[in-house]
């Protein structure tokens, strides 16, 4: 027996674990976030909108990149990052400003960054190295933003947060092409053989140069216009690389239409930016067509998709990937629509965090199916 297949044989993929903790997690978090708002529930970890954004992006988001981009890992070190994860989780529930909680957060971000950062840096296209410093800003906010709970207690970070959400809009559109194309590409050329438009990297490159300026142009009322105008053209490049990839072609393919749905409401989204940059309006509202709408759709989307191709299935025979893309959508028009509609924002927030939970418990379950299909595949 070689040694190599030792090793290998201890190896676990990180999505086993993280996808269907992540799914929970945030199924979870998102009521709990209202019961602590606004009925009186002690729930420290996310008893401030900041403290329920900053939770969802560097708790749910941060597993959901850990178990896709993190790959096989040994067993031992596996096991360490979950821990790490839920002791930031479970007791920062009660506890948020504990050391243990501080210390098991920070860690699991830093060595996230220190485990995916180098592996980005070896690309040779400029585009495929940006993952790197990308990944590395976020784990560094994570970070940055625990440095502000622990100086400045009861003070919410929503500059920190908002300004994280802007460089996951980035990722978003950046991993969200590179999964769409070739399998949009790839059903074009199965079903009709004709090849699809692919990444279109001039498009992608343009993409990159506009939404990484905005986050150093909008926080600053000097330069809040020029960010406005950014935002507003890198919306119209997202619609207009989204109708490049026929859509209308993926009728077929539920899957496909679903993740699609999910790349719309980062065009969407960065149109309703652009305009509350314009009118000088707060950003929290807006801000969850991204995190809702588009996060929420193609988090679950990819996830379910590496699931069942990790187990060879068939992902356009997964019954719920439309379904789930159908209820994100719902939940963030809830989420956009609550606060202007008067008195019923409290009911519309209720229904929005509700349908977002009924997605991700829907996505967890079929993960975990999936998950044991994988484990007890020959081989596997």
């Amino acid at each position: 027996m070689s040694t190599k297949a030792d090793t290998s044989h201890h190896r676990t993929p990180a999505w086993r674990l993280f996808f269907p903790l992540a799914a929970l997690h945030t199924a979870l978090m998102v009521p709990l976030s209202l019961l602590a708002f606004y009925h009186a529930i002690p729930l420290g970890l996310i008893d401030s909108p900041a403290a329920h954004g900053r939770e969802l992006l560097f708790g749910f988001a941060l597993a959901v990149i850990t178990g896709y981009l993190l790959g096989p890992l040994p067993r031992h070190w596996l096991l360490g990052l979950v821990a790490l994860w839920l002791v930031a989780r479970g007791v920062g529930l009660v506890w948020p400003e504990a050391l243990s909680v501080l210390l098991a957060d920070g860690l699991f971000a830093l060595l996230l960054a220190w485990r995916l950062v180098p592996r980005f840096l070896a690309a040779k296209k400029w585009r495929n190295r940006l993952l790197s410093p990308l990944l590395g800003l976020l784990c560094l906010l994570a970070v940055a933003t625990l440095v502000e709970r622990l100086t400045r207690p009861g003070v919410p970070a929503s500059a920190l947060v908002q300004h994280a959400v802007l460089w996951l809009v980035l990722l978003m559109t950046f991993m969200g092409g590179r999964v769409l194309a070739p399998a949009v590409n790839g059903h074009l050329m199965a079903s009709r053989r004709q090849a699809g438009a692919g990444v279109q990297p001039r498009l992608e490159a343009a993409l990159i140069v506009l939404l990484g300026m905005t986050p150093l142009l909008a926080p600053w009322s000097i330069t809040t216009s020029l960010a406005a105008s950014l935002v507003a053209v890198a919306g119209l490049l997202v619609l207009w690389r989204l109708w490049c990839w026929r859509p209308w072609a993926c009728r077929r393919r539920p899957d496909l239409i679903g993740l699609l749905l999910g790349y719309a409401w980062l065009g969407g989204g960065l149109l309703l930016l652009a305009r509350s940059l314009w009118l000088g309006q707060p950003l929290n509202g807006v801000l969850h067509a991204f995190t809702v709408g588009a996060l929420g759709t193609l988090a679950s989307g990819i996830m379910l998709r590496q699931a069942i191709l990790r187990a060879r299935g068939r992902p356009e025979r997964e019954p719920i990937l439309l379904l789930l893309a159908l209820l994100f959508s719902v939940a963030a028009v809830l989420r956009l629509v609550a606060f202007p509609a008067g008195a019923a924002w409290l009911s519309l927030l209720w229904a929005s965090a509700l349908v977002w939970s009924l997605a991700w418990l829907l996505a967890a379950w079929r993960l975990f199916v999936w998950s044991r299909r994988v484990s007890i595949r020959p081989g596997s």
